[in-house]
């Protein structure tokens, strides 16, 4: 049985210990783990006394997610589940099917409950590629117990998954496997004779097993997709070296979605390492970015928002650099622009910082919200018409530049916050002459309060 019979209605039937032909299925199809001692990874959930190894072990799973990146054994781990507690197992794929096919396993579901008790897995793989209405057909079916429910994704659950399903079910991290982990799985694969490439008697060196895990990014399945394809360069007999392994790795793409999780975590970590003034994190998370397939255009706005959010008046040359920066981007494009967007990366790192500014503002929106009512005092408002100077608009305003000083203190704020601050420079960069001024314009007023 193939695993395109499983999207099939009457293969929904079969149980979950039923076997398949994987004669001439991919080396990652024949070697996925049958039992869960056979399961490399994951001890966090999976280890003795662990959360997801006691519930698999006392029968009581119930409905559950399974959230981690491509390779980490997310499917093979629902079959396992299945297999432990007697289920079927049916594979659905939130890619193609739809809400039709969910009604239809539903009831068969039924039946098979009716009919000898056996319960239903249905694994739905992708389960973030289904849109909130149609993540809604499975709930009623959940909260009866027709169905326990594992779902796949590679996405945070919290933002992909609707609510009411997160809270019937358990969320459980699978975690990219460790190098050591991946080379367990290739070194078994090799020596399998039965489902491996045991037969085909390789001699295999050591460091080109550690290079294919390196470069496998903690992703099963293209660990054992490389191996099978350097065996294949090596032939029956020959010597699987490092030199072989190297040519069978394709170009390695970066585990990036630009719409996902990743985006957020990756220009996090850019925006934190210029906040912590460390031009290396800034560089690295930046070429993480680019080589991931980011638009760096969005790279370039972002630096612009770190240049005012947390540089500010330390530095006012710094919102003008990042501008600078998006705009010969755009001119260049890349390659040639790429390097624009890491000169801004490391300016804004080693840059003096201050949050003033950001602080200020959200200080004053905060105000502004609070008293939406307060009226401009008379003496600063706009006088155009003669009706307006007869009711004191602009009266008793004094224009600064008739002071040689350029300063006349007079009062800006709405009465109900007169003396109010809200902005406070630091005593970093530009924002320490800044303090200064400001020191100066309060020692004119107090002497005119004299």
């Amino acid at each position: 049985m193939s695993e395109f019979d499983l999207f099939e209605p009457e293969r929904a039937e079969e149980p979950a210990q039923a076997e398949e032909d994987l004669s001439h299925a991919p080396l990652a199809a024949r070697m996925r783990p049958r039992t869960i001692d056979e399961y490399v990874g994951q001890q966090h959930v999976l280890g003795p006394g662990k959360a997801l190894r006691e519930l698999i072990d006392k029968d009581e799973v119930g409905s559950i997610i399974l959230w981690g990146p491509p390779g980490t054994g997310k499917t093979t781990l629902a079959r396992i589940i299945a297999e432990r507690t007697r289920s079927t197992f049916v594979l659905f794929s939130a890619v193609t099917e739809g809400v039709a096919r969910v009604r239809e396993i539903i009831r068969q579901a039924e039946a098979r409950l009716r009919a000898n008790r056996r319960r239903t897995i249905l694994f739905c793989d992708e389960i973030h590629r289904f849109n909130k209405a149609q993540q809604d057909a499975f709930l009623p079916h959940v909260e009866a117990g027709t169905i326990s429910l594992i779902g796949a994704t590679t996405e945070n659950p919290s933002f992909e998954v609707i609510g009411a399903l997160l809270s019937r079910s358990r969320v459980f991290v699978l975690q990219p496997l460790t190098p050591a982990d991946l080379e367990t799985i290739l070194r078994r694969a090799a020596a399998d004779t039965e489902r491996g490439l045991g037969g085909m008697q390789l001699q295999v060196d050591d460091d080109a097993l550690a290079l294919i895990a390196a470069e496998a990014d903690g992703d099963a399945r293209r660990a054992l997709n490389a191996l099978e394809s350097a065996a294949t360069l090596a032939g029956s007999g020959g010597r699987l070296t490092r030199d072989v392994a190297r040519e069978s790795l394709q170009l390695r793409f970066a585990h990036y979605d630009k719409s996902g999780e990743e985006h957020y975590n990756q220009i996090s970590a850019l925006h934190k390492s210029i906040r912590g003034s460390d031009p290396d994190g800034a560089l690295y998370w930046l070429a993480r970015m680019l080589e991931g397939g980011e638009d760096p255009l969005y790279i370039a706005r972002r630096l612009i928002r770190m240049a005012i959010e947390d540089i500010g008046l330390a530095d006012p040359q710094a919102m003008t650099l990042a501008i600078a920066a998006r705009d010969t981007y755009h001119f260049l494009g890349s390659p040639e622009g790429d390097l624009a967007l890491a000169e801004i990366a490391v300016y804004l790192a080693t840059a003096p910082k201050s949050n003033r500014l950001y602080a200020a503002f959200g200080e004053a929106s905060k105000a502004a919200r609070e008293t939406p009512a307060e009226p401009v005092p008379l003496h600063i408002r706009n006088a155009p018409t003669g009706l307006m100077k007869d009711l004191g608009y602009g009266a008793d305003y004094n224009y600064a530049f008739d002071s040689k000083d350029h300063y006349i203190p007079q009062q800006y704020l709405p009465d109900s916050l007169r003396d109010r601050r809200f902005y406070q420079p630091s005593d970093f960069g530009f924002e320490k002459r800044i303090a200064e001024r400001l020191a100066w314009w309060a020692e004119l007023r107090n002497k005119q309060s004299e």
